[in-house]
């Protein structure tokens, strides 16, 4: 029997939460206390992991783009950095070089055969996890913020990596409720956000039906 405790902590834990609080905790629990190095593929200006990185011993944050690369160093969200093409990481930093290797709102911006490629690539690095996270299917993208990389090349769906062992988790709601930028379809946007925070619980345990997915694959199980 469900008791009313259980149904508070579920509520407090999946419902009663703030926008994309569920994508930073299960990103958190994912690294912090279990990898002691996280390699961050793309890390733009502003990494998801920016909240909890100062937890990680050692991070290292790369991007082609060098003014994101700055921001993000100005931020101290990193302990190290590198301005390089993202598929040349494999051959600078070598086999099983982090415990982590996480690629955050970036493999759609890889033709789809370069990105199974950019997969393998991670795969390599990687002693422990690998975590990517993208958009559930193909959305639209310009360049943007001055940066061409910005550019969405390809779609991804649960079964790409469900077929190379990963366990995916949906984010950010119920897939119709948000539009471009992952800003909510229903206006005002303060009740289209609240309404897709509570369509969460149903996203994350049916991936296809989410807007965003998280896909973590634990090397060492592999």
């Amino acid at each position: 029997m469900i008791s009313g405790g259980d149904i508070l902590q579920f509520l407090k834990r999946e419902v009663l939460v703030s926008e994309h609080e569920v994508f930073h905790r299960t990103l958190k629990e994912a690294l912090v206390g279990t990898c002691d190095s996280v390699l961050d593929i793309g890390c733009g200006s502003r990494s998801p992991l920016r909240s909890f990185s100062h937890l990680i011993p050692h991070t290292v944050g790369i991007d082609g783009h060098a003014t994101s690369i700055e921001r993000s160093r100005a931020e101290g969200i990193h302990r190290e950095y590198h301005q390089m093409e993202l598929m040349d990481a494999g051959r600078r930093f070598g086999p099983k070089s982090f415990d982590a290797v996480v690629a955050l709102d970036v493999i759609e911006h890889f033709e789809k055969q370069d990105g199974f490629r950019f997969l393998e690539m991670m795969e390599s690095m990687a002693r422990k996890r690998v975590i990517i996270f993208t958009p559930n299917g193909f959305l639209p993208q310009d360049e943007w913020d001055s940066n061409v990389h910005q550019v969405h090349r390809s779609g991804w769906e649960v079964y790409d990596f469900e077929l190379r062992g990963y366990r995916v988790i949906g984010m950010s709601g119920w897939k119709p409720l948000r539009g471009d930028y992952a800003h909510p379809r229903i206006r005002p946007f303060r009740i289209g956000s609240r309404l897709s925070v509570l369509t969460e619980p149903f996203a994350t345990r049916f991936p296809r039906h989410a807007y965003q997915l998280l896909a973590i694959r634990d090397m060492e199980a592999s």
